[in-house]
Parts: C-alpha cells; structure tokens; sequence
C-alpha cells in the first residue's frame, strides 16, 4: 500500500521496482494489494513490475473499496465487486488473483451477497479463494456458509490486539489463514517517530488518535520498555515486533510493508527468530490493552469495520 497510497507521496516507480524484485528474489512469496491503493495505481505497479514473475508468487488484492472521482466508495453489491475483479485483473496483468479479499463489508449489502459474487467469480476462474479485511469472527462465520473462507485480514501487532478476542480463533477453526496488517504498529514499535511533525501532511495516521500528540506521549512508557527488550536481545524493535507476531500461530501471516531494502531485509530476518515463552508472556502482559492508550481509527473510519472492540 505505502508504495502508492497512505503514506505522503509515493517513491519514484524505479525505486519501487528495485524493492519489490528484492523481495521476490529474496524469497517474499505474497504480495498483496488492493483496488484502493493509489485508486487502481497499486494495482498497476505491481502488474508492471511482477507480472512476468507470476508463477513464483501468490497475489492477493481487494475489491468493494475502490476510488470513484477522487474519492474513496465502499460498495459490496454484487455487480460492483465483479467490476472491481474486471479491472483488477486488467491492471495486474493476469488471468486469475489468487486471493480476493472483500477489503470491507459494506453494511447496506449482506456479507452473503457479496459473498457469493465472489463466489462466482471462483467458479468462473477469475479468483482462486476468497478472503475478508476488517470484520468480526460473526461475520466470516456468516460468509464461510456461502463459501470457504481462505483467509481474513485485519490490523495486528503488539498494540493492536483486537484480533485475539475471536477472530483468531475462528480462522482456526475454519482453517483460514489469518493475514495480519501493520505488524510493527504502522512504524511506531521501530521507535523512530516521535512527533506528528515527522509525518507528511497527507500522511493517513494524522487522523489516528494514538499517532496524535497526546497518543504518542500516553504510549511512550510501553515503547520504551519495549525498546530496551529489544536491545537486551541484540535485535531491532521491529525484528522483535514481527517475532512476536509469528508466535501466535502457524496461520498467521505478517503482511509487512516498507519503501526501504534495508527494512525489507530486516523484516525478513525475523523469520528465524525465536522467543521463549517466558518473554512472549512479557511482551503480552507489557501491551495488554488495556495498557494501550487511544483507538487505532478515527470515529469515522471505526464505523466502517466491523471487527471486535476492547
């Protein structure tokens, strides 16, 4: 996403490339994006740049939360997310997406009807499985009836632990990897921002309270306590963060997202990591959340998921 959408402007395409065929060649084998990213640019990078690496890869996007006249739309009805896929699918550069998500459940829509438009799109060989962003364990029980649900996704990391309430025990259950976005906080377990003012004007985390100035200062005792574990262990705040992560379960996946080689690299290396049990109950008990101060959205962007709320 952060290569053409959230985050200030995006890196020049040449910069991207370099950083996306780096993590091909260094054994990254998901790349997930979006219709929303950059309204269709997303899309179009990673086609450009990957399509003629397709079969090394599982791609993933998203429709029914796309651009329309500059502006961000949910729409979940049917027709919608078979137009979403259409495009998707000319600007990807391919035949089939291996994972489409419904990127959020539109509430005037029954999740079982954009469900089964997805479900279609299965059928008809333009989707190979079929996921969900931002939603309640109820809701993808409610949309594994319609059809199997391979995956969810949802914002997780140490201090966004929502996902432990219940969606990650239903995606156990129905054998769903759990796909978890933001691993490192959005940049905040790195330890390197400090003030709004380091972000750019059109940066999306202006608009969330725990990066506001009085989140930030709230939190700081949690990072800095976190900040001195990572540096007993010799390894980087974020190499601590994505460990932990990994340690939840074999179906979760930490979907990081970086503009930087040295970071990408870095993230990677936290595959080989290890915790002992007694350090991950540090860690749970440090971030328990009622420790961490500030929602993760807005007001309005709260009323547009669906997941679970501490």
């Amino acid at each position: 996403m952060n290569l053409s959408h959230g985050y200030g402007p995006p890196p020049p395409f040449e910069s991207s490339k370099k950083l996306m065929l780096h993590a091909l060649h260094s054994g990254a084998t998901f790349f997930d994006t979006a219709a929303l990213y950059g309204f269709g640019a997303n899309e179009e990078l990673v086609g450009s740049v990957l399509s003629p690496h397709r079969s090394q890869f599982v791609l993933a996007s998203k429709g029914g939360m796309y651009g329309v006249d500059g502006k961000r739309v949910i729409d979940g009805r049917p027709a919608t997310i078979k137009m979403n896929c259409e495009q998707s699918l000319k600007r990807l550069r391919t035949d089939v997406i291996d994972l489409y998500y419904l990127h959020r459940w539109d509430k005037k829509v029954p999740v079982e009807d954009s469900i089964g438009a997805m479900a279609e799109l299965v059928q008809e060989g333009k989707v190979r499985a079929i996921g969900l962003s931002e939603v309640s364990a109820q809701t993808v029980m409610k949309a594994h009836l319609v059809h199997p649900v391979a995956a969810v996704q949802s914002e997780y990391s140490l201090w966004t632990r929502n996902p432990e309430i219940a969606v990650l025990k239903a995606c156990k259950e129905i054998g769903a990897s759990f796909v978890a976005f933001s691993p490192v906080a959005r940049g905040w377990l790195t330890g390197q921002l400090h003030s709004m003012e380091q972000l750019d004007a059109k940066d999306l985390r202006r608009a969330m309270p725990r990066f506001q100035t009085d989140g930030l200062k709230a939190n700081l005792p949690l990072l800095d306590e976190f900040l001195n574990i990572a540096g007993q262990l010799g390894c980087t705040p974020a190499q601590l963060a994505m460990t932990w992560l990994l340690a939840r379960g074999e179906h979760v996946i930490a979907l990081s997202g970086t503009r930087s080689i040295e970071h990408l690299d870095e993230n990677l290396a936290a595959a080989s990591m290890q915790l002992s049990p007694s350090l991950l109950a540090r860690l749970d008990a440090l971030f328990a959340p009622d420790r961490v101060v500030g929602h993760r959205y807005s007001v309005a962007n709260q009323l547009e998921i669906d997941t679970e709320e501490f």
